[in-house]
């Protein structure tokens, strides 16, 4: 589209204007990556009119500054389009020192002696998923395989019923892709109604569930209330099946289009930590973005107080002043040399 000067505002340079919207990538269908990857060629921060106007991060070392200064750079709007949603989404839409008794509070769910609890799950729905379609000798991997298998894993954690996976995808793809505001409040709205009634019986009957757990918590020193496991709740859900199923499948393609690294794994399957990592770094999926809550000077820049920038992880991971040859995976790295911000950077 042509870019109008007048439409600018007055703190932005318009050399660091683009015109970039990132739910219509050009190259994306071919790898969305290097879609976003093309903004390397340019100034390290930029800005574009798209989405309502915002910033956008490129770089590794922007990153590691921006995810951690909370003052300058919150978390309370954390999508774009800006939508009020995040605002009730915890612990996300929170910054320390809020955010950190939420944090606690989940964190044990996640820790690896809790995990390999959920490997066994994880490990018989693989085997029975690739013992129904190996006689085929070929699926859509993603309906078949890589939505199947993190949602049956997350709902064991939560303690829902199998079944229901059948609406809770599309509700988690429209929640995490979807450009209309409207569209994601509505199913958050669902999720909400859904998860209503599992959650009076939890916090009353509780169990052994991360529902229960939470359910049963402290903030504070105070009982949680409803309200704030309600919040939990639905980000827990949407915030794991989707990236989950994407990330698989994200790999799944590289594997099956690169047969001779494919075949490396197989016959070495100590490879499959780094293998694990470098691919994660590779293909990075999570695309989160902060609110500047004052006006902030920056590396020149002069954000005003209300501005959003964005930092798509992929950059980061893509970013060769921290990578070398970033857009090359290889199962042979030293795991110290593999940099990228797919979980954060906590």
């Amino acid at each position: 589209m042509g870019l109008k000067v007048e439409t600018v505002p007055a703190n932005v340079p318009v050399d660091l204007v683009v015109d970039f919207d990132f739910f219509d990538l050009a190259g994306k269908a071919e790898d969305i990556q290097l879609a976003w990857a093309v903004l390397h060629d340019g100034p390290d921060i930029v800005w574009t009119p798209h989405n309502g106007g915002h910033w956008i991060a490129t770089r590794a070392a922007d990153f590691d500054v921006i995810q951690v200064d909370h003052v300058h750079f919150s978390h309370q709007n954390f999508n774009l389009p800006r939508n009020p949603v995040d605002q009730n989404a915890l612990p996300l839409g929170l910054d320390p020192p809020q955010h950190t008794p939420y944090r606690k509070l989940l964190m044990p769910n996640f820790m690896p002696k809790a995990v390999k609890l959920l490997e066994g799950v994880a490990r018989e729905t693989a085997k029975a998923l690739v013992t129904e379609i190996a006689p085929r000798g070929r699926c859509e991997f993603i309906e078949e395989f890589a939505k199947i298998l993190p949602i049956n894993v997350f709902l064991g954690m939560v303690n829902l019923p199998v079944a229901d996976r059948e609406f809770l995808l599309p509700w988690a793809e429209v929640a995490v892709r979807s450009s209309d505001i409207a569209d994601r409040q509505a199913v958050h709205l669902k999720m909400q109604e859904y998860l209503s009634p599992y959650i009076d019986d939890r916090m009353a009957n509780p169990g052994e569930d991360v529902i229960s757990i939470i359910g049963q918590g402290e903030i504070d020193g105070r009982p949680i209330t409803r309200t704030e496991v309600l919040g939990m709740s639905v980000l827990l859900l949407f915030g794991g099946l989707d990236t989950v199923a994407s990330q698989l499948g994200f790999i799944a393609h590289f594997l099956a289009t690169h047969p001779a690294q494919l075949a490396e794994l197989a016959a070495d399957p100590k490879l499959n930590q780094v293998a694990c990592e470098d691919l994660i770094r590779r293909y990075g999926l999570p695309n989160t973005a902060r609110l500047l809550t004052q006006d902030h000077e920056y590396k020149g820049i002069s954000f005003k107080k209300g501005d959003m920038i964005q930092l798509p992880k992929c950059l980061y991971g893509l970013d060769d002043r921290v990578n070398a040859d970033p857009r090359v995976v290889d199962f042979h790295k030293k795991p110290s040399a593999i940099k990228h911000s797919a979980f954060g950077a906590g």
